[in-house]
């Protein structure tokens, strides 16, 4: 597995855990406002899977609407998997063929690069994991694992 291979599985994984452990909670639980980052859970999540699907559609030529969902946990989960599929795949591609250097007109009208956005994506959704963590545990749920990479690929090698 290289650097590559570790960096998208663990930003998947994680999301995707996170999502799973919130699928019990109440619509008022993931609605209710804390005094951090996006203020609920539902909005956090559906920030991270906006921000995938957005950046995706610029590197690709093909710009979404910025519209959050505000979806059920459920909805979210398979709106992740594929907006991930789709980032992960475009992804390996700009590095398979060599194109990560390659730029794009960001919707500020600045040119980005492929490589700083797939890396952008992965810190922007690491960010936004820690808030809605942190809303999680102060919803009360416990045991929750940390995001750790370390942790991530122990019970990769585990499984």
């Amino acid at each position: 597995m290289d650097l590559f291979d570790r960096m998208l599985g663990h930003d998947r994984w994680t999301t995707d855990r996170y999502l799973a452990l919130s699928q019990n909670l109440s619509h008022a639980q993931l609605d209710r406002e804390f005094d951090i980052g996006l203020r609920t859970l539902r909005q956090t999540f559906d920030h991270i899977i906006l921000n995938i699907e957005f950046w995706t559609g610029l590197m690709e030529g093909t710009p979404i609407a910025d519209e959050p969902q505000h979806a059920s946990v459920e909805d979210m989960i398979a709106r992740h998997a594929r907006a991930y599929d789709q980032f992960e795949e475009g992804a390996r591609e700009f590095a398979a063929a060599g194109s990560l250097d390659e730029s794009f007109v960001d919707h500020y009208s600045i040119q980005q690069r492929c490589g700083a956005t797939i890396l952008h994506v992965v810190l922007h959704n690491a960010q936004h994991r820690g808030e809605g963590l942190h809303i999680l545990r102060r919803l009360g749920l416990e045991h929750l694992p940390d995001g750790d990479p370390q942790a991530w690929e122990y019970m990769l090698a585990r499984a």
